[in-house]
């Protein structure tokens, strides 16, 4: 648990996070998440109970250490008055142009950066000012694909984007990041049922739900009551339910429910039984 300044933050928590697997966390605001990934990061200590890195007590993990294994992306990205590579280059000082562009490219920034009379070396202004909102997100998410560490913390990462570089990065996140650990938290269920592999729902300071994306979006009912939304996806499969169709929980894809609404609805017009073969089920496509 976590209490700050004697409010209670976050109570009972207990999970493990599996490695080299994308965790998305979702809840409504004030539930806990971001502060959640605050104390993985060590900015502050849990007031009962343990956070284990590995087999270490984090507590124990030299600080410098712990960084070097975590990145942190915020939906406020911290910017210094200095040209648009050196403040991408605060996640490894060292790093060459090459892997600077690199890093741009997948998180959507090398285009604006190289439409710039000045490119890389342009200069951000005072805490950034000189970029929108969604430029320094990206400048964020640049530093992180840039770091490389093994464990990837994502704070609402594309809050301030448009959904084309929305997709860009995510799927980046996704298809880069596949022998590292990825918390993902987000508000939009659609883009945890597209890239996570488990889901954790908070709700009134502590863990509501947490399983793979397929259990927890089939119980899709209480995730309604928590106020919060569910992916396109689910509200079908709710509308087979609604017409008395049989949909088993661990096929969860936009082809087959598709394929088993329309089939449902052919039935029912004819007159014929709605209970449908469940071997269709194994014939779609992942979400």
């Amino acid at each position: 648990g976590f209490a700050y300044a004697e409010e209670e933050i976050l109570h009972d928590l207990s999970l493990t996070i599996p490695e080299k697997k994308i965790v998305g966390i979702t809840g409504r605001s004030g539930s806990g998440k971001s502060t959640f990934l605050r104390l993985l990061m060590r900015f502050w200590d849990v007031s009962g109970g343990s956070i284990r890195f590995g087999e270490q007590d984090i507590r124990r993990v030299n600080t410098a250490t712990l960084r070097a294994q975590e990145s942190l992306v915020t939906q406020e990205t911290e910017l210094f008055d200095d040209t648009i590579e050196n403040n991408i280059k605060i996640a490894r000082r060292d790093a060459t142009r090459a892997e600077v562009e690199a890093a741009c490219r997948k998180a959507a920034l090398d285009g604006f950066i190289n439409s710039l009379p000045k490119g890389y070396d342009t200069p951000v202004g005072e805490l950034g000012g000189a970029l929108s909102g969604g430029e320094r997100q990206r400048i964020g998410v640049a530093r992180a694909f840039l770091h490389d560490a093994p464990f990837l913390l994502l704070d609402e990462p594309t809050s301030n984007l448009d959904s084309l570089n929305e997709g860009i990065i995510l799927k980046a996140v996704r298809d880069e990041c596949r022998e590292k650990t990825v918390l993902l938290v987000s508000h939009s269920m659609e883009d945890i049922a597209k890239y996570a592999n488990r889901v954790l729902v908070m709700s009134n300071k502590k863990i509501a739900m947490y399983d793979t994306v397929e259990k927890v979006f089939a119980r899709a009912p209480e995730l309604l009551e928590l106020g919060l939304s569910v992916p396109q996806v689910t509200k079908i499969f709710l509308k087979l339910r609604e017409m008395g169709v049989d949909v088993p929980a661990d096929v969860y894809t936009i082809p087959y429910a598709v394929k088993t609404l329309l089939e449902a609805k052919r039935r029912r017009d004819a007159g014929e039984s709605l209970v449908l073969p469940r071997s269709a089920a194994q014939k779609g496509g992942a979400v």
